[in-house]
């Protein structure tokens, strides 16, 4: 107990404001190694570490790749990881706040313990245009938030859009103890690979966005009951055989291959100015 105070005010004192960013910077060596072999890194790969802290996972994963781009907001954490770089050529590093950071045009990974504060905003931008260079990731998050990007049914039409295109799988969870500051609650492991067999084009994903966003605004509603306003009920008789399921059956139930089936039944039939448009999104 002793060893954790003594670590936690070593953090503390390179931090001038309260934790606002939610940043909780690991410290556990044996679950580092294990993200970067979940990640499976090559001299080709870029990689991302968002939210970078000291260089608890930039520094190894340097050892692994061929660049690493850290993204760092607070000064004092920068200051050290500048330092720290001097010996590492393949390491860059950016004082940004990371939601106004720039994507990587060319293929890129990410791995990082992610600002619990801004998780979903970070998600965003990472997954809202499926058409960009992100190839996976493997990222540390608050547990609740790992468990509803990955859990059935899919309730939230963002999530349902990101895993059109991306597998968002929940490795493990990982205890609040091996964090400084410890979070309130527990974190876990979550992996992103973009999918490589594609139901719809990404030229799509606003549009699908738009069709999910009308038919889950109540996701318990009866198939037939959620899609009404969009197909006639011929259509809707067509797409339930095509589904194979009763028209009963809560739209919040569809798995992502049944939503590509309702998205493209709904190109063949349905005129393009009658389809639900999507609201807008900051990351649109």
């Amino acid at each position: 107990m002793k060893k954790q105070n003594k670590r936690n005010r070593k953090i503390r004192k390179y931090i001038e404001w309260p934790n606002f960013s939610g940043q909780h910077l690991l410290h556990n060596k044996r679950i580092i190694n294990d993200l970067i072999q979940i990640a499976n890194l090559t001299s080709n790969d870029t990689v991302l570490d968002l939210g970078a802290g000291k260089g608890a996972l930039t520094f190894p994963v340097a050892e692994k790749a061929g660049k690493v781009i850290a993204v760092e907001y607070d000064p004092r954490f920068v200051e050290i990881l500048k330092k720290k770089a001097e010996a590492y050529p393949n390491i860059k590093v950016i004082q940004q706040d990371i939601l106004k950071l720039h994507l990587p045009k060319e293929p890129f990974i990410v791995v990082a313990g992610i600002p619990y504060a801004i998780t979903t905003p970070i998600m965003k931008m990472l997954l809202h245009q499926p058409a960009n260079s992100l190839q996976r990731a493997v990222l540390v998050m608050e547990k609740g938030a790992a468990k509803r990007f990955t859990s059935y049914p899919i309730t939230n039409p963002l999530i349902l859009k990101w895993r059109m295109w991306f597998d968002l799988g929940y490795v493990r969870e990982i205890s609040r103890e091996n964090f400084s500051p410890p979070p309130k609650v527990d974190s876990a492991i979550l992996i992103i690979r973009r999918k490589k067999k594609l139901s719809i084009p990404y030229k799509y994903h606003d549009s699908f966005l738009g069709l999910a966003e009308y038919a889950l605004k109540y996701p318990q509603l009866p198939l037939y009951e959620a899609l009404k306003g969009v197909f006639t009920p011929p259509q809707i008789t067509r797409l339930v055989r095509n589904l194979g399921v009763n028209r009963n059956i809560a739209i919040c139930l569809l798995n992502e291959i049944q939503w590509g089936i309702v998205f493209h039944t709904m190109v063949q039939y349905v005129q393009r100015p009658y389809w639900p448009k999507a609201k807008k999104h900051k990351n649109n």
